[in-house]
């Protein structure tokens, strides 16, 4: 294991968790910028529909190991319910997205990232997520005000999810860097993990003792591969300051 020149990030229960989700709470967000309502429909009746069509969506799309951007499935929804609003759909997306789910700094996540800044280790991220990468950018300049992230990849802009070898190899061209020179961060240890590795790029299994709703707890196993396991950013300092 040698000291990296640049370290990628995922975003979600890596970065920052969520212990607050409520996307009725979303539907009423965007229910003030409703401008034409022609069935009388309720944030309570938007969200019972979307819940049955996002399903279907993810169902389809996910297991093929792809990513639709939220506005365009979106598009359709709104579109088929007759709706209408008076502002556009990227504006719609973060109105939506900030008051169904909104995130945290985990812990000791500031220290980190400003260590590796000091240390001129570059840093970046990639998270397979519906939303765009300029919600997901002002988010993150948010929450982690420090960040010195030369990159945000999200998937619904380049059509596949991790661990797509193709997603992370993207993030290696931007950078200009070998993988052997890099190492990435995540909780999933099949979508992250599993898929660095796969991408010759040294993986961290980022193992936070939050709770996370959508992640498949039975895959919390180590993998059979070489990689480095923590629990708390401050490991991470530790463990370069020692490289």
């Amino acid at each position: 294991m040698k000291k990296p020149k640049m370290i990628i990030f995922d975003y979600g229960h890596t970065l920052t968790y969520n212990d607050d989700a409520d996307q009725i709470r979303g539907h009423e967000a965007i229910m003030k910028h409703v401008v034409r309502n022609k069935n009388n429909l309720s944030a309570n009746d938007i969200n019972e529909f979307a819940q049955g069509f996002f399903d279907e969506i993810e169902q389809r799309i996910q297991n093929a190991g792809i990513e639709m951007h939220w506005q365009i499935s979106t598009r359709l929804m709104y579109d088929y319910l007759q709706l209408e609003f008076d502002i556009p759909l990227d504006k719609i997306e973060q109105v939506f997205w900030d008051a169904a789910f909104p995130d945290h700094a985990m812990s000791n996540t500031e220290k980190m990232l400003d260590y590796l800044k000091d240390q001129g280790i570059r840093s970046g991220v990639i998270s397979n997520l519906s939303f765009s990468s300029i919600n997901l950018t002002e988010r993150i300049n948010s929450l982690l005000p420090g960040n010195d992230f030369e990159f945000v990849i999200t998937s619904s802009e380049y059509v596949y999810r991790k661990p797509a070898r193709i997603i992370f190899e993207l993030a290696l061209r931007k950078a200009e860097l070998s993988p052997d020179d890099v190492w990435f961060c995540g909780d999933n240890t099949i979508s992250d993990v599993s898929g660095a590795a796969d991408a010759g790029i040294f993986p961290v299994w980022y193992h936070s003792d939050k709770d996370c709703s959508y992640r498949d707890k039975s895959l919390d196993v180590p993998p059979e591969f070489n990689h480095l396991y923590i629990r708390d950013w401050l490991e991470m300092i530790s463990i370069l300051e020692k490289l």
